[in-house]
């Protein structure tokens, strides 16, 4: 039965730490966003926006997550990432300090009021987010007193099996910590919970069953064993992503190093500044706080030494995972959009956005390819760029497809309203994004049926071809300005302009052609190539201005 408790305890702790930080992050998505991208303009900044969002949701791994996730958006370089996540170790220290507290205090004033408010507060759906973090913070204190109360009731301390156990190691061996450090490691890494961990040996060492010296070792191993949730995370994501999570372990690890090359008048300085002797024992009560200021200590100092050193990890990381070949670069994959690293809706639509973007660039491009096309006279040429804009069509419906996919996966979260709102645009972005793909696409086959039939445009279709395509290109310009979230910078209306002035040269040109084949100018064949041009040219300006208005939130 105290072995049920004791694991139940801790499903709870990591339950109620769970809902806190996803509460958190739902309160404050966009403003948390905004602080990684905006705060992180030096090593120090970027450390201490690290340790502000780690102490605020209380989870390093989120931060860590969540910053590796903006490094897969481009959103961090990563550089900024090394800081934030160095931060992300000290903010982490918070935990054990809340922890150790609740050995020390009765906590139970605090749990039940938490319940009580944070049942209203979900109950009023306006204020739900704060009623899930209450619930949150009381299912946490709670964990943390029947901890307690188990690890009294389990009289550890006079079970002569158990104190025998832990007494048969030699904690003056080197071996002995690194065996228990291992041991910390695997645990974190099997539980993806530090603070589960970190629970167990605060319980362990406040009933004095466990010397201070093998719990610090088990702590020191919890380091390590915690960067195991962003680098299986980023296993799926890109270079940058995996760089960045990589950085984390090594972060820790060279920490661990030198700690254990002064382990015992490193933990002895410890024990001092809280007042415990550990050479003489005793004093059971203090030893949560030994542990919470080793860790503090730990993290405080291993910054201290590594934030002068960040162009350095970035270069060893960069070593350590090259990147790929320019072949593998070539084939078609998502650039921002890993599906493992969704966390919160705002992380998930953040990525999403920049994929759109992308998206955008990409059809540009696919234009660009148009309109070179259109001036391609030699025969080799002309094949290699067809079946260039023949393969990025093939690549434009597969983005829209994943794209597509991956809003659905998010949308089966609970998300506000302003989120569902940007989900329903995106959806129909990426929709008429893919339309301005197949109408580059129909534009090159249309120039390959011309070019197949050895018809040429006269000088006169040539220019007015070549106008009417300067006005699509202008019009994706403002399109692609819009969607990489510069909306403040462009008047809608000039897009409309630009839409007229479309629709206005096309019905102009449809007329002359019709004037220009009755009058012999030229045969029926090219005119109704240049008619199919025409027409095709205006659908695209109608696709990209759908877009835009997409991007306004015009229905």
């Amino acid at each position: 039965m105290a072995a049920m408790q004791l694991l139940g305890a801790l499903g709870l702790l990591i339950y109620g730490m769970r809902m806190m930080s996803e509460a958190l992050q739902k309160m404050a998505g966009p403003q948390l966003r905004h602080i990684l991208a905006k705060m992180t303009t030096n090593r120090v900044t970027g450390m201490l926006t690290g340790t502000l969002v780690t102490c605020a949701v209380q989870s390093s791994s989120a931060t860590t997550v969540m910053t590796v996730s903006f490094v897969s958006a481009g959103l961090l370089t990563l550089s900024q990432a090394i800081s934030v996540i160095m931060g992300a170790n000290i903010g982490t220290t918070l935990t054990a300090w809340i922890m150790s507290l609740g050995y020390n205090v009765d906590l139970t004033n605090i749990v039940f009021p938490s319940f009580l408010v944070g049942m209203i507060l979900i109950y009023k759906k306006r204020h739900r987010y704060v009623g899930d973090f209450l619930f949150g913070t009381a299912f946490m204190f709670l964990s943390l007193v029947m901890l307690s109360a188990t690890g009294k009731s389990l009289d550890l301390e006079h079970n002569e099996a158990v104190v025998s156990f832990f007494a048969s190691f030699d904690t003056s061996s080197h071996l002995t910590i690194i065996a228990f450090l291992a041991i910390g490691t695997l645990i974190t890494c099997i539980v993806q919970s530090s603070a589960a961990v970190m629970a167990i040996t605060i319980l362990l060492c406040s009933t004095g069953v466990l010397p201070i010296y093998l719990g610090i070792a088990l702590v020191m191993g919890e380091n390590i064993g915690t960067t195991a949730t962003a680098n299986l995370v980023a296993l799926g994501a890109n270079t940058q992503a995996r760089r960045a999570a990589l950085a984390h372990l090594l972060f820790n690890v060279f920490g661990v190093v030198w700690v254990l090359a002064l382990f015992y008048p490193f933990v002895d300085m410890v024990c001092n500044l809280v007042g415990y002797d550990a050479k003489a024992g005793g004093q059971v009560e203090r030893l949560p706080v030994v542990l919470a200021m080793f860790h503090t200590c730990f993290n405080v100092i291993n910054t201290a030494i590594l934030i002068g050193l960040i162009p350095q990890m970035q270069r060893v990381v960069c070593w350590l995972l090259p990147d790929k070949s320019q072949a593998q670069k070539e084939e078609f994959r998502l650039q921002y959009i890993q599906t493992n690293l969704v966390q919160t809706p705002e992380i998930a639509v953040l990525q999403a956005q920049k994929e759109t973007a992308a998206f955008a660039e990409r059809v540009g491009q696919m234009f660009d390819m148009v309109q070179q096309l259109f001036a391609e006279k030699k025969d080799k040429q002309f094949g290699e760029l067809f079946s260039q804009i023949e393969q990025e069509e093939d690549h434009t419906d597969r983005m829209e497809i994943e794209i597509a996919r991956y809003l659905e996966q998010v949308s089966n979260g609970h998300l506000s309203d302003e989120t569902k709102q940007k989900i329903r645009r995106m959806m129909r972005e990426i929709s008429e994004l893919e339309s301005i793909g197949d109408s580059c696409y129909k534009l090159a086959r249309t120039l390959q049926r011309k070019h197949e039939e050895g018809k040429t445009f006269n000088e006169h279709q040539t220019a007015q071809l070549l106008s009417l395509m300067t006005l699509c290109r202008n019009s994706i310009r403002q399109m692609q300005t819009v969607m990489h979230g510069h909306c403040s910078k462009h008047d809608i209306r000039d897009s409309f302009r630009i839409e007229n002035d479309i629709n206005q040269m096309r019905n102009s040109l449809k007329t002359e052609n019709v004037q220009a084949v009755n009058n012999q100018e030229y045969d029926y064949i090219i005119g109704s190539i240049y008619v199919d041009m025409i027409n095709e040219l205006e659908k695209l300006g109608d696709y990209v201005v759908n877009v835009v208005e997409a991007r306004f939130g015009w229905s």
